[in-house]
């Protein structure tokens, strides 16, 4: 229970547990993995829990980015296979894990134990793992459903110090909660307003290095505080994996001034060649709706759109037609999706109707993906164009 404004209140489910079984894996000297989606949001959940627990005394830390063009969303088999040297241990999954049942019986069969953290809707019903935090899972009677993931990890990180937070980190975690909020697109009202003001305030005077030399980069020089943010928050919204780190992750844990001038040049390398390629295949995705314009959707894919480009392809066309988008990278035997809704829709809801041509599917109403065998394609554009005509 946690107290607001007088009030007793319930807290997230299972958070209390999962900060009591963090605890004594640190207590017992137990091997910690940390598995993190590779978006700003996932990886600013993998540093929030990687620096309490290390303030806690955790020695024995492996952190994991899951790679998204090589391996796929989410908690998967490649990764696992590819981690099961590490068994046995506990795997904490961060904003991730919550559609991956499969993977999770998986996870248990290898010898790891399995604590889901996580803010996406669910899908039918929750894996099995031995402790699943989602605000919208069953059950849950916290008072507010829209947290950013990151948000989910510094509630538990306060749990960890049992509210005794020390102000250094305490201000750390919650300039890396405003980012993931804000990157995330969580609405920025009630328990986010509060976050995204307070970090806001603090990264002002970051004790960060990475974070106070790119605010003071030039090309940002003539810009307001509230822009630099958001520049910044656009590039470190990459979500490019080398050798299982991000490099957001790699950034905003270097301490070395020559290394992160190095990592924030790379940054801005990639987002300025990003968006290029976003721009020509959007272009290309634009040419071939229009051709299909008498359907309630856009439905398009190609083997050259990449996963870190497909979201902000949807995006941009949801936008611009105001359609339900499903954009897709066509590999072989499957593809991957990224779905953006106008307001109003629900995405998740959509492809839950169409559940039993997918692999796997999930996310938020407005923003999802899903993963298909391109036998099933052309079967799920027909399934989606009849949901969308009821709408």
């Amino acid at each position: 229970m946690i107290v607001i404004q007088g009030l007793i209140m319930p807290e997230i489910k299972n958070l209390k547990k999962a900060a009591q079984r963090i605890l004594r894996a640190i207590k017992k000297k137990e091997k910690i993995i940390l598995y993190g989606d590779a978006d700003l949001d996932g990886t600013c959940s993998v540093i929030i829990l990687e620096d309490a627990i290390k303030n806690l005394g955790a020695g024995d830390i492996v952190v994991y980015f899951v790679d998204r063009e090589k391996e796929g969303y989410g908690l998967n088999e490649k990764a696992l296979n590819y981690l099961k040297k590490q068994a046995p241990a506990l795997l904490i999954a961060m904003d991730l894990g919550i559609t991956n049942f499969k993977e999770v019986k998986l996870a248990k069969k290898i010898g790891f134990e399995t604590l889901i953290i996580d803010h996406h809707n669910i899908v039918n019903c929750i894996p099995e793992a031995d402790i699943v935090v989602d605000p919208k899972q069953p059950g849950d009677k916290y008072g507010f459903k829209e947290l950013a993931a990151a948000g989910v990890v510094y509630r538990l990180a306060r749990i960890l110090f049992k509210d005794k937070l020390p102000l250094f980190l305490n201000d750390s975690f919650l300039e890396l909660t405003a980012l993931a909020t804000i990157a995330d697109m969580m609405p920025r009202d009630q328990e986010n307003k509060k976050y995204i003001e307070q970090g806001l305030e603090s990264l002002k005077c970051s004790e960060r290095l990475s974070i106070r030399i790119f605010l003071e980069m030039d090309f940002l020089a003539d810009f307001s505080f509230e822009n630099k943010v958001s520049k910044i928050i656009s590039v470190l919204n990459i979500s490019g994996v080398e050798d299982h780190k991000t490099g957001v992750y790699l950034l905003l844990t270097c301490q070395e001034e020559k290394q992160i001038n190095f990592l924030i040049q790379n940054l801005l390398d990639k987002d300025k060649e990003r968006r290029l390629r976003i721009r020509q295949a959007t272009e290309d995705a634009e040419i071939r709706a229009l051709k299909n314009s008498d359907i309630p959707i856009i439905f398009e894919g190609d083997r050259a759109w990449f996963n870190v480009l497909i979201g902000a392809i949807a995006s941009r066309l949801c936008n611009k037609y105001e359609k339900p988008c499903f954009i897709f990278n066509k590999m072989r035997g499957k593809s991957v999706g990224a779905v953006r809704m106008p307001h109003g829709l629900n995405g998740v809801k959509a492809m839950e109707s169409c559940s039993d041509l997918l692999m796997s599917f999930g996310g938020h109403p407005p923003a999802a993906g899903f993963t298909i065998k391109n036998k099933n394609l052309e079967k799920f554009k027909k399934c989606l164009i009849k949901y969308f005509k009821l709408k």
